[in-house]
């Protein structure tokens, strides 16, 4: 199996660079090309390295929120029921490398809860929209 070679100038275009700086990255070792008469071939594997593309690929993006909600003139029953519904929302949820970690927080003087929850876009908005709708509930 044999696999794509492009010239100096085909480079240059999906780089979007002059040629003379793709040249100037082969002379330099930065870009691996081989030297075929008096011009130079360039792998695809070695371009797509080199620009990036297959770290790109192998790695996608992960995004992680980080958010904090406070809940002021909260009872210490409604805080232990807020607190023990979202942790057990957590405890039913699959097990994924981007667990959401959560911890929760109630000054029993300013009867003030405090919420935080660090995850996944997704997991963290789900938890978020369920908050809500247990809070509508109650008050």
């Amino acid at each position: 199996m044999s696999e794509e070679f492009y010239t100096v100038d085909q480079a240059a275009e999906r780089l979007t660079l002059h040629p003379k700086t793709v040249l100037r990255l082969i002379r330099e070792g930065r870009l691996k090309g081989t030297k075929i008469g008096k011009s130079y071939r360039i792998l695809r594997s070695n371009l797509d390295t080199f620009a990036g593309a297959a770290r790109a690929s192998q790695q996608p993006i992960t995004a992680r929120v980080s958010c904090v909600v406070d809940v002021p003139d909260v009872s210490s029953e409604l805080s232990r029921r807020l607190t023990i519904t979202i942790q057990a929302m957590l405890s039913s949820h699959e097990r994924s490398p981007d667990r959401v970690q959560f911890n929760s927080v109630y000054d029993t003087e300013l009867q003030h809860l405090k919420l935080i929850m660090i995850g996944s876009v997704s997991d963290t908005s789900e938890l978020l929209r369920s908050l809500d709708r247990q809070l509508e509930a109650v008050r």
